[in-house]
């Protein structure tokens, strides 16, 4: 019997390695590890489920129990892939992406994540962009011309009031600051 486990704080393919090595350490053999998600071939014991449980939060994660909780972080999966990974370059209606992606209605989903997280699902998004957003300009390797581009915003205006309403200050203060102060994906 095919077991599916929901795990807290992977937001990256390191996150991912992290995962698959504490799972092969436990014994335990992975069909798949993505972020937030794991698929084991066989159900595990509770005692293995509680092993699992405090190694992962040993490295930071931590298994879900709580469907509803295991949702929102399903929610939070899909929106940094779609900001950090696949580069936004397409125009995508975020409520369809979620709702296809989650197979859900947008409502519902909408609704369980700003109960439990206190902002809304589209002010994430927005936090998630100025993120990654703030990981171009640190690479200095394209122009916000280009950066606005590749994350599909309409204009580099647009992109600019965006990133000082969330940040403080504009992208070329950001650029011009010595330390550029970023957020880790998971505590957005």
């Amino acid at each position: 019997m095919e077991t599916t486990l929901y795990i807290k704080n992977m937001v990256c393919d390191r996150c991912k390695m992290a995962v698959d090595k504490t799972l092969r350490d436990a014994g335990l053999q992975p069909l798949s590890v993505e972020l937030g998600v794991v698929k084991l071939e066989h159900d595990i014991t509770d005692t293995k489920r509680t092993e699992l449980k405090g190694e992962l939060e040993k490295l930071g994660f931590e298994l879900l129990d709580d469907r509803r909780q295991q949702t929102i972080d399903l929610i939070k999966s899909a929106i940094i892939r779609l900001v950090h990974y696949r580069g936004n370059r397409s125009a995508v209606n975020l409520s369809d992406y979620l709702a296809a992606e989650l197979k859900s209605d947008y409502s519902a989903l909408s609704k369980l994540f700003s109960e439990f997280m206190g902002k809304t699902i589209e002010r994430y998004y927005i936090e998630q962009r100025i993120e990654r957003v703030k990981e171009l300009i640190f690479y200095d390797e394209l122009s916000l011309t280009e950066i606005a581009l590749q994350l599909n915003y309409s204009s580099v205006a647009y992109l600019s009031a965006q990133f000082k309403s969330v940040t403080g200050m504009t992208p070329t203060q950001f650029k011009q600051l010595r330390h550029k102060p970023r957020k880790a994906l998971d505590k957005i």
